[in-house]
């Protein structure tokens, strides 16, 4: 930034339409007839071993990455990855671990932490090299441990149909 001039408001708006329908439909597309509980793709996809978990956790980086846009400070960054990290995890576990994701419900949180950061301050200064490096760090380790849960789960898989 230039003395004397102030970056417009404009210019650092992050547009978090995105985030919110990512999160809905990731977490909560569909409401279980006679209650208020939904279920989300994510879950759904989940059930398919090993490639949903890792689409689940691709896709879960929407609302990371709008995070980073937004030059959230990084330990919310890091809450939030750690989120998706336990998502991740929670995958691991075969039937159960598709229930227990339903329960914990990531991308709502992770939506939810992003709003009210944003809300409380809405402009930030340019991101350092040290903040984008760390961004992508956490952006690239829940969808790495997704696709080794995919990985994971297909050689199970494997295992047990052998």
């Amino acid at each position: 930034m230039r003395a004397g001039k102030a970056p417009s408001a404009r210019a650092r708006e992050v547009d978090l339409t995105l985030s919110r329908r990512a999160a809905r439909l990731l977490d909560d597309a569909v409401t279980v007839p006679g209650t208020s509980f939904g279920v989300g793709l994510d879950a759904v996809i989940g059930l398919v071993p090993g490639v949903g978990d890792a689409a689940g956790s691709l896709l879960s980086g929407i609302v990371v990455r709008d995070a980073i846009r937004a030059r959230v400070p990084m330990p919310l960054l890091a809450l939030m990855g750690l989120n998706l990290l336990l998502d991740a995890v929670l995958g691991l576990v075969p039937g159960i671990g598709d229930l227990l994701d339903v329960a914990h419900r990531a991308n709502r949180k992770n939506v939810r932490l992003l709003l009210r950061e944003v809300e409380k301050q809405p402009l930030r200064e340019p991101p350092s090299a040290g903040y984008l490096a760390g961004a992508v760090a956490l952006m690239v380790v829940p969808m790495v441990a997704g696709v080794a849960v995919a990985v994971l789960g297909l050689w199970l898989l494997w295992r047990w149909l052998r």
